[in-house]
């Protein structure tokens, strides 16, 4: 199985959300979209922007984390942004 860490984006709360799953993605993204208890509920409009694959569930964690510490839009706006470039 492998693992993802993932950044998604809503338009309507203009924020990025950071998790990570064992799951599809695209299967996921549905569940982020739908009525549930949670930062993502309500808004509907979450888009898949960036994600990361690891080989262990532990990895992935450790990147979640990671990215979250910093605490920075612009962080996480430029991986987006180079990972489109590539």
């Amino acid at each position: 199985m492998l693992f993802k860490v993932y950044i998604l984006f809503s338009a309507i709360k203009d924020r990025y959300y950071v998790g990570y799953t064992g799951d599809d993605l695209a299967e996921r993204v549905r569940k982020h979209n739908t009525n549930h208890k949670g930062f993502s509920r309500k808004t509907g409009d979450w888009i898949l922007m960036y994600h990361e694959i690891f080989k262990t569930k532990t990895g992935a964690i450790k990147r979640e984390i990671e990215i979250k510490k910093k605490k920075s839009r612009k962080y996480i706006e430029q991986l987006i942004f180079n990972t489109q470039l590539d």
